[in-house]
């Protein structure tokens, strides 16, 4: 089937939002609108809700809806929001991604189906299962490539399924040795590859970009601070972004290495953003001297959030 051009290529910084929770664990949705506010407030180009970052996997059904729902509608268009809607069921992963268009959805997020350790498919249903998403859809459809999935996908597999399905387009790349992957993924798919993107809190960002990455999903906390990377790189000043880089990347390193999800969360509490981080069970919390050096790092950097909600 001939691919459709996109009303509009999505690029830029589109961080990972987190599912804010009360201290008892119960879905925050004034503090869920707070995060969204400051994260626009702190230069994000869009929004992702619902990835694994926004601790998915924890919620509901009906909670999911709950946080789609809330969301799309206090963005209320101000910037594009990418929901993910994983699933291994194709029919599941079909619905929840005509229910996020419905609702205003720019984009949707799928990685390819798996569960537990070890329940994969093959690749034939794979281009199936994506297939059988694109159809039910006009939005644009990213892959997230991700070694959560445990499902090895292959540059010409990739590049196949962005020229022959019609939505499928971007490309979130986060598995070892990502630059080179994105790079022979743009050179293999050609015009097909809409959006080669970064991932994995930005660690291999400037590999990335220089490998022709055109955006990038990271956390959630200082969308300020990616942007002082990846803005002077995209007008051409690659000194002035290895400059920022360097000075981001302690940070970077520590959501990446050290505190995951949870750095997110532990950032837009000490900022008066949200009142609470919970992490839902059986998540652990961090442990405190973890969390300091976190703070400690961030406050060196002075990023929006610190200062957002005081």
């Amino acid at each position: 089937m001939p691919k459709l051009s996109a009303a509009q290529t999505y690029k830029g910084v589109f961080p990972v939002a987190p599912t804010v929770f009360d201290a008892e664990g119960r879905l925050d949705l004034e503090g869920q609108k707070r995060a969204v506010d400051f994260m626009i407030d702190a230069g994000s180009h869009g929004l992702c809700i619902l990835a694994n970052f926004s601790e998915q996997f924890v919620l509901t059904d009906e909670e999911r809806e709950r946080v789609m729902v809330t969301v799309l509608e206090h963005v209320a268009g101000r910037v594009p929001v990418i929901v993910t809607t994983t699933h291994f069921s194709s029919f599941v992963c079909a619905e929840r991604s005509r229910r996020a268009q419905d609702l205003g959805a720019a984009m949707v997020m799928v990685m390819p189906p798996y569960h537990g350790a070890t329940f994969r498919v093959p690749e034939a249903s794979i281009y199936d299962f994506y297939r059988h998403v694109s159809d039910a859809i006009s939005i644009p459809i990213m892959v997230q490539d991700a070694p959560v999935a445990g499902t090895p996908l292959s540059v010409p597999f990739l590049a196949r399924m962005a020229k022959e399905i019609e939505n499928l387009a971007y490309f979130k790349v986060e598995v070892p040795q990502a630059a080179a992957k994105l790079r022979a993924l743009i050179e293999a798919g050609g015009a097909a590859i809409e959006g080669p993107w970064d991932g994995e809190e930005a660690i291999t960002l400037m590999a990335d970009l220089d490998a022709g990455a055109t955006g990038a999903m990271t956390g959630g906390g200082y969308p300020d601070g990616i942007r002082q990377i990846t803005d002077p790189y995209f007008a051409g000043r690659r000194d002035e972004a290895i400059d920022a880089y360097q000075r981001w990347l302690p940070l970077i390193n520590y959501e990446n290495r050290q505190c995951g999800l949870a750095a997110c969360k532990a950032l837009m509490k000490e900022g008066g953003v949200i009142a609470h981080e919970t992490l839902r069970a059986p998540l652990p919390a961090m442990h405190p001297a973890t969390r300091a050096g976190l703070i400690e790092i961030a406050r060196r950097l002075d990023p929006v959030v610190l200062r957002w909600g005081r």
